[in-house]
């Protein structure tokens, strides 16, 4: 028969346990410095992955992160500590004393792990898992284990102002290679030590092994077959469950090799569930009368952001392509769709005429206002580098351009009177 694989096989040798600051504390385990690594990944398991790629999803400047893992390489991360909700380090830069860095994140509540512990207690295979040092999917997609973007905090006292700097970064890296070797060190972070775990998991599986011996104990009441087969009437069925007061949370997905994009895979799972809860409450599909480029640009205009990522990037390049426009298109129409929503967009992409009456009273307005050099042309009144566009909803929305290029942008938010829209697009 052939063995079973062994799940510890993507760990790499010769690496050395945290060890804990006391006797009887595991809520804070110090790391010795680890060795360089060079030409190697720094996190061979899914977790130790999605660890890194919660940091990097948020990262504006793609250069300090390949300092970052430079400096992780070439052995610049001293001793790593990790406590409840925090890991911190001393990490060696161009000056001679190290900069202390540290990421934060949330721990989980009582009810959280309560939730947790007993779904790993539930199951022989999940708790076997663990014990191998191994995190299965499930188990913690269900509690919110890993981060997702947005879920860790770097600081480090370098003046580097970056997000994150490249210690922050290294510091990330290094962790990485911890949570490969001890998956437990995840726990840690979120709020439990490995012995308060074990034991709580002991516990819960003695209580159900009991449980199902005592059940398996008692025989099944009897029922006679003409009381089976009397008849009958069925008991009406229960109202239906109150819909919840926000839409759920999709789980976490992990990058792998061939699969599709983590991100884009978040980003359809959180809009699907935001508009049939929308649906389910209010019975109204929100987005059904939209258009295909109307709804690209509402989907790239709800991702956090504005073109400086990567991920970002490709996300305007993928939505805008099926579109026949390009990203720029997107990130003018995104930054129309943040200033008013749908009509703003119609005001970007729909220069139309407007009756007489509150068109023409806004340069006057504008003049008394000390504005006098805009010049009308159909719903818009423009200087070289300001513009004004009246919309069919009877509010002026402000947009700005370099001189001579009629490259105009959204800008600032949307008035009903001309003088307070331009006043709010100069930020006075």
């Amino acid at each position: 028969m052939t063995p079973p694989p062994d799940r510890r096989a993507h760990r790499r040798p010769g690496r050395r346990a945290g060890l804990p600051t006391g006797p009887h504390d595991d809520r804070r385990r110090t790391f010795p410095a680890l060795e360089p690594l060079p030409g190697e990944e720094f996190a061979a398991s899914w977790w130790g992955s999605a660890w890194v790629e919660a940091l990097e999803a948020v990262a504006l400047d793609p250069a300090r992160l390949a300092r970052g893992r430079a400096y992780a390489r070439g052995g610049h991360v001293d001793a790593i500590t990790v406590t409840p909700g925090r890991v911190m380090a001393y990490v060696h830069g161009s000056r001679a004393r190290p900069y202390r860095t540290e990421i934060r994140l949330r721990t989980l509540g009582d009810d959280d792990w309560a939730d947790f512990l007993t779904a790993a207690a539930a199951r022989p295979d999940h708790m076997a898992a663990l014990l191998d040092k191994d995190i299965p999917h499930a188990l913690a997609s269900g509690a919110d284990l890993l981060p997702t973007v947005g879920d860790l905090i770097p600081d480090c006292s370098c003046p580097d102002d970056g997000y994150p700097c490249k210690h922050a970064a290294a510091l990330c890296y290094q962790t990485a290679r911890l949570l490969d070797e001890d998956p437990f060190v995840v726990f840690l972070l979120r709020g439990r030590g490995e012995r308060d775990i074990l034991a709580d998991l002991s516990r819960r599986h003695a209580t159900r092994s009991a449980a199902d011996r005592a059940a398996v104990a008692t025989s099944a009441p009897t029922v006679s077959a003409r009381d089976a087969l009397a008849p009958r009437r069925l008991p009406d069925p229960p109202p239906p469950f109150p819909a919840p007061a926000h839409p759920g949370r999709p789980p976490a997905y992990p990058h792998s090799p061939g699969a599709p994009d983590p991100l884009g895979l978040d980003l359809l799972a959180t809009e699907a569930a935001a508009r049939a809860h929308a649906l389910l409450t209010t019975g109204v599909d929100p987005i059904a009368r939209l258009t295909e480029w109307q709804d690209s640009v509402r989907l790239a205009a709800a991702h956090p952001g504005s073109g400086l990522t990567a991920s970002t990037r490709a996300l305007y390049r993928d939505l805008a392509a099926p579109t026949g426009r390009t990203p720029t298109d997107l990130a003018r129409a995104v930054a129309a769709w943040r200033q008013g929503g749908r009509r703003a967009l119609d005001v970007l992409e729909d220069p139309w005429d407007p009756p007489a009456g509150p068109f023409d009273r806004a340069g006057p307005a504008l003049t008394a206002a000390d504005f006098p050099d805009f010049r009308p042309w159909r719903n818009r009144l423009s200087t070289r580098t300001l513009q004004l566009r009246f919309g069919r909803d009877g509010l002026w929305y402000g947009y700005e351009s370099d001189p001579a290029r009629e490259d105009w942008w959204p800008r600032g938010t949307p008035d009903s009177d001309p003088v307070g829209a331009l006043t709010a697009l100069l930020g006075r």
